[in-house]
């Protein structure tokens, strides 16, 4: 048994915030708003996994209403995820994401990024692929007011 999810999400870019994505702090003169680190890849990664399950979305397991996630690592919230995935009896196939954002440039990053979401996940970096895109200038991503990032997961059966 298979089961594939998708993820989808946007922060606004903001002054006086860090830029978080991937788990990887990345030096930017704007960084995304959110209640937690606003990591915008981490949450449409939890969101892909969540779908596959039938769980609904991040909002639905990590309000933001709830003060004790202030701040918080979206790292702890995707190891949570995780945790209910194997509880339901599944493991993870591969993630397949795509970062949108027409500044910074990324792709230094993505291996880190790479890493640190395998390792939230309890799999080989093999298994995480991490892209990155410009909108060529167009929409809020190429106007700089925002990053948005999709994901796509597949999920195995145990056993």
């Amino acid at each position: 048994m298979i089961r594939i999810g998708s993820g989808y999400d946007v922060h606004a870019l903001v002054a006086g915030r860090r830029l978080i994505l991937g788990g990887v702090e990345i030096e930017h003169e704007t960084g995304l708003w959110g209640h937690s680190d606003a990591d915008v890849l981490l949450h449409a990664v939890c969101d892909a996994v969540l779908g596959a399950l039938g769980e609904g979305d991040i909002g639905r397991h990590f309000p933001d209403t709830d003060p004790s996630l202030k701040g918080v690592s979206s790292l702890l919230l995707l190891e949570r995820v995780m945790t209910v995935t194997r509880e339901r009896g599944y493991r993870l196939g591969n993630i397949d994401a795509t970062i949108i954002a027409q500044r910074p440039r990324l792709a230094r990053h993505i291996p880190a990024m790479r890493e640190k979401i395998a390792a939230a996940c309890g799999v080989e970096s093999e298994r995480v692929n991490v892209k990155a895109t410009t909108t060529e200038k167009l929409g809020f991503e190429g106007r700089e007011e925002g990053i948005a990032a999709q994901a796509v997961v597949l999920l195995c059966a145990v056993g």
